[in-house]
């Protein structure tokens, strides 16, 4: 394997691992029993058995694996790219996408524990829901400003 394939599958491993991880150890304390309440976010346990805002439920036991389609076409689109300037963006997104898969197989659905109420409710969500966004953003910005992706 070319070293420059090497460094990519490196950065994206290490950082899909460690996403994982801290998801899958932050979940585990809302799944044995942990919570808070504040005026403005609460820290409970929901199972989501949707995508975002419970989308998509319907889908039942199909959307985790129409999950692991989506995300496996990611992973191939990244190696297609070869570019280094992706791999870390694209391994904190495949990190909590895999860790909320896990979930689905776990625990029939993501488990959720931020649930933010000061002024508006919204959606509760958790770390790797985060972690997904800030990625997508981050290749959305390299994808457009390819001045920022050298390599």
């Amino acid at each position: 394997m070319p070293s420059h394939l090497l460094r990519l599958s490196a950065i994206l491993i290490f950082s899909l691992a460690g996403v994982f991880i801290i998801d899958q150890n932050i979940k585990m304390l809302f799944v044995d029993g942990f919570r808070y309440y504040t005026d403005c976010i609460d820290f409970i346990l929901v199972y989501n058995k949707g995508v975002a805002f419970s989308m998509f439920a319907f889908l039942d036991e199909y959307l985790k694996y129409i999950q692991i389609i989506l995300v496996s076409g990611v992973t191939i689109y990244i190696f297609y790219l070869k570019k280094l300037c992706y791999a870390l963006p694209a391994g904190i997104l495949l990190g909590g996408a895999f860790s909320n898969i896990y979930d689905r197989f776990i625990h029939e659905g993501v488990v959720d524990m931020v649930y933010w109420h000061c002024g508006f409710d919204f959606a509760v969500f958790n770390f790797a829901d985060v972690m997904i966004d800030i990625a997508v953003i981050w290749i959305l910005i390299l994808n457009f400003r390819p001045q920022f992706c050298k390599n």
